[in-house]
């Protein structure tokens, strides 16, 4: 509580040396002053709330600890029986431990025989009901003599010498034996089915004969008995009393009856008392356990509870009116306030200044808007007359010509502008709005002005307009066609300059470049007036930031090729509507087609310099058949001469002569259509026969070095879309380069090899065909392995340093890609590789030749 609360003063009326009870009285009337309305109205709310929960929760607490020292005492009450009752219990069975005991010293002193045994045992059973037999036991465990009671069941039936089981005593033979003391066996389940649920318990006593273990006398108790007998009478009319054993199964006894399932549902119902102690001298093996009947009916079942519970409910009842009516002027009160709390700050927060005439011209009313527009306060300016003080000094005229007006109704609907002139001498432009003012009996009192400040707006709209002048100047400067045009119509909304001079101010070129373009964009026809719209539905939002791909057309009307691009926008009246831009490509176009013909002429010129560099193989591979066809035609000349000849030698030599002209012919058509040129043609082709036709031509080459050439071909290879010839010069180049490495690095023959390897396989998440040639050269350098694919970047003396950056250029165009990378065996280089992929299933666009993804003209 804050300090200052406690000090005297004249309003407060407190005074410190006042009597306790009136300095608390006069504190809480100060304390309850310092509170706002909206927590005095709270306090008032809830107060009488407070007070029925207050009255409740003393109710609840009183019948509750009136129940919990009922529940104490029953407690208490409990544990003195039960601990009596196991006195009595405790007491009983010692005194037949001591009996028994003392016929054991009797029988260890030779004093007792079997029939005085008998005598003495039969005498303890028939005065002691609890006691069913009595036997002794040798120190074999065979009984000597038995006495059992009429009312034993047949498991307590023993024979002179009938031999003990090894369970029948639960172990306490042995311990007995070993202890020497008196021994008492957990509660034991007789055997016999007829008294399953008639459990025992055995007492132990053993017997010493000079120092010497001689045997047992055991004594069997019902332990049923030993409750009837052993428990106090008035201890069993109280409680229900049970002996359990060390797993909570009952020996002995009955529990009292459980109460129906709705009485221990209630939340005052509580269990009965309960009290458990363990039977001495038998141990924790055997508890006696003790529970009170509910005899009282407690708290709830007394008429005194009823009486006040009635007085109680009658009490709640009338404070829960008393809130409720006290609620209810509260509320009245807060909706009032809350009203009058709203139209003040509805008025306080209006950004639209009110000033309010009455006939005659004076201001009678003005809002803080208004005050705060003009800098001015409300005592400055209600009942003022023209010319008023916000007036700007030179407009005094027009302005008193237009209140005029204003008294008289002639101004117009839209309002009117004006300048109005601040407390500081600043001029501001704004709006305003004249409407009458009518009293709730329908007379009007005077005249209602509202004032807008539109000095930011008239600059944001000044700014606006120049923003679309230079964006218009933009757009008419482009050297790029934009038109836009609705969806479905044929009205253009927009088109610069360079649309204008191509096209004209008409929607025909809009639409002839998006149908060219392949973009869908049909005007309804009339039959189509009546269907749904074809536009329902569409997301909007999507088509208006997504960019339709590029398309190239040719323009006959223009000869012009045109790269057009279109997108959906939503126009300033909220149509869809589509922007087209058009731009002139036509130089880029044909230098495109000039760089086709350079690249085309380079392909062919590499084809035509790998032939003439294998010219000295191809002469020596077709010398071969030419020389056998010159031996073949000599050799027959000659023996047509001598007439040495048959029909059948004639005809198999001019068989062998054919032949080795077919293979010379063969090589020369190989050659020609490698060498021969022609326009770029993309097919489907199959693997195998690129690869065989290669090998065939690079062999020749590979020969003349004395290299070997071995290859592996994949079996069902995928047909390939590519240009055969291309990518059968790649391989030539890539298998001749492998064998001049080999011979100049001067490698004996064993180790001049080439390998081509030809594998599907899958890269970057496509199917591809991968090529490798392989060969036992010395690899590339550092050096050379970073300039490799460098144009006019040659190792050989007389390389021109153009074929590997054809061969990648080649593989890129396919959409594949090209490597290299030395081999090793360890850390020694023997041998290179040079990879490259092509996809089984390229992309369209990179499919077709450079003229296939436009429109021709």
């Amino acid at each position: 509580m804050p300090t200052d609360a406690f000090t005297s003063s004249p309003d407060s009326g407190f005074n410190p040396t006042a009597s306790p009870g009136r300095a608390r009285l006069v504190w809480w009337r100060h304390w309850w002053r310092k509170q706002s309305p909206a927590r005095q109205d709270r306090f008032i709310t809830l107060g009488p709330l407070l007070a029925v929960l207050l009255f409740l929760a003393a109710v609840i607490a009183a019948f509750g600890y009136l129940r919990l020292e009922e529940i104490d005492r029953e407690q208490q009450a409990v544990k003195r029986d039960v601990e009596y009752a196991q006195q009595r219990l405790r007491l009983r069975l010692l005194e037949r431990q001591e009996q028994l005991m003392r016929i054991g010293r009797d029988i260890s002193n030779k004093e007792v025989d079997a029939a005085d045994f008998v005598s003495q045992a039969e005498s303890l059973v028939s005065q002691y009901p609890e006691l069913l037999a009595v036997t002794w036991v040798d120190s074999r465990r065979r009984v000597k003599v038995a006495y059992v009671s009429a009312s034993a069941n047949t498991a307590q039936l023993r024979r002179a010498g009938d031999q003990l089981k090894p369970g029948e005593t639960d172990g306490t033979y042995g311990l007995a034996r070993d202890l020497r003391q008196p021994v008492y066996s957990g509660p034991l389940n007789p055997t016999d089915s007829t008294n399953y649920n008639a459990p025992t318990l055995q007492l132990l006593i053993p017997l010493d004969d000079q120092g010497k273990f001689s045997g047992v006398i055991m004594g069997e108790y019902s332990i049923d008995g030993l409750l009837r007998f052993g428990v106090p009478t008035e201890v069993a009319a109280k409680y229900a009393v049970t002996l359990v054993d060390d797993k909570n199964r009952v020996l002995a006894g009955n529990l009292p009856p459980r109460r129906n399932t709705a009485e221990r549902l209630l939340p005052w119902s509580d269990s009965a008392a309960e009290y458990e102690i363990p039977v001495s001298p038998v141990g924790n093996g055997m508890l006696l356990r003790a529970q009170g009947y509910r005899a009282s009916l407690g708290v709830v079942g007394s008429g005194f509870f009823w009486l006040v519970s009635a007085l109680s409910a009658l009490t709640v009842w009338m404070l829960l009116g008393t809130w409720r009516h006290t609620q209810r002027r509260v509320q009245a009160q807060q909706a009032l306030i809350t009203e009058t709390n709203f139209r003040r700050a509805m008025e306080n927060s209006m950004l639209t200044g009110m000033r309010a005439l009455d006939l005659q011209g004076r201001i009678t009313y003005v809002n803080p808007a208004f005050c705060q527009m003009t800098g001015l306060t409300e005592a400055d300016l209600v009942g003022r007359t023209p010319p008023f003080p916000h007036w700007p000094d030179g407009e005094l005229d027009v302005l008193m010509s237009r209140l005029n007006d204003e008294l008289q109704g002639k101004t117009p609907p839209g309002g009117f502008e004006v300048r109005v002139k601040r407390k500081n001498g600043k001029i501001f432009d704004a709006r305003m709005y004249v409407s009458p003012l009518i009293d709730p009996r329908g007379q009007q009192t005077g005249w209602m002005t509202s004032m807008t400040d539109i000095t930011e707006p008239k600059r944001i709209r000044e700014e606006l307009t120049a923003s679309y002048e230079r964006f218009t100047t933009v757009l008419e400067g482009l050297d790029a066609a934009v038109s836009v045009a609705p969806l479905g119509s044929e009205e253009l909304l927009f088109a610069n300059k360079l649309y204008r001079s191509w096209f004209g101010a008409e929607v025909s070129g809009h639409l002839n470049l998006i149908a060219q373009a392949g973009v869908p964009a049909t005007a309804p026809t009339e039959d189509a007036q009546d269907e749904v719209d074809g536009l329902a539905g569409l997301p909007t939002d999507s088509l208006t930031t997504a960019l339709t791909e590029n398309a190239e057309i040719f323009v006959p009307e223009l000869s012009k090729w045109l790269e057009v691009r279109s997108r959906y926008l939503t126009w300033v009246d909220g149509r869809l509507a589509q922007m087209v831009i058009a731009s002139d490509i036509t130089p880029r176009r044909h230098a495109e087609e000039q760089a086709a013909q350079q690249n085309h002429r380079a392909q062919t010129a590499s084809r035509l310099i790998t032939m003439g560099e294998m010219a000295s193989s191809v002469a020596h591979e077709l010398n071969q058949p030419l020389t056998a066809i010159n031996n073949y035609c000599n050799g027959m000349v000659s023996r047509i001469k001598a007439q040495q000849i048959s029909n059948d030698d004639l005809l198999v030599a001019l068989e062998k002569t054919a032949k080795q002209a077919n293979r010379a012919g063969q090589i020369i058509q190989r050659i020609r259509s490698f060498v021969k040129r022609s326009e770029p043609n993309r097919s489907s082709a199959e693997v195998a026969t690129i690869a065989s036709n290669a090998m065939e031509l690079a062999e020749i080459e590979l020969r003349r070095h004395n290299v070997r050439l071995t290859h592996y071909i994949a079996a069902r290879m995928p047909p390939v879309l590519v240009d055969p010839i291309l990518i059968e010069q790649v391989l030539i180049n890539l298998m001749k380069n492998a064998a001049e490495s080999i011979a100049n690095a001067r490698l004996p023959a064993a180790r001049r090899s080439v390998e081509l390897r030809v594998v599907p396989k899958k890269i970057e998440d496509q199917e591809v065909v991968e090529f490798s040639v392989l060969d036992s050269g010395p690899g590339l350098t550092p050096e050379v392995m970073g300039r490799l694919y460098e144009a006019f970047y040659s190792t050989k003396a007389e390389g021109m340093g153009i074929g590997l950056k054809l061969c990648r250029s080649i593989v890129e165009s396919h959409q594949g890609r090209m490597d290299s990378q030395n081999l090793y065996n360890g850390e020694d280089v023997v041998g290179c590789r040079f990879t490259f992929w092509i996809p089984v299933k390229p992309l369209l666009s990179s499919v077709l030749p450079a003229t296939d993804n436009v429109a021709t003209p």
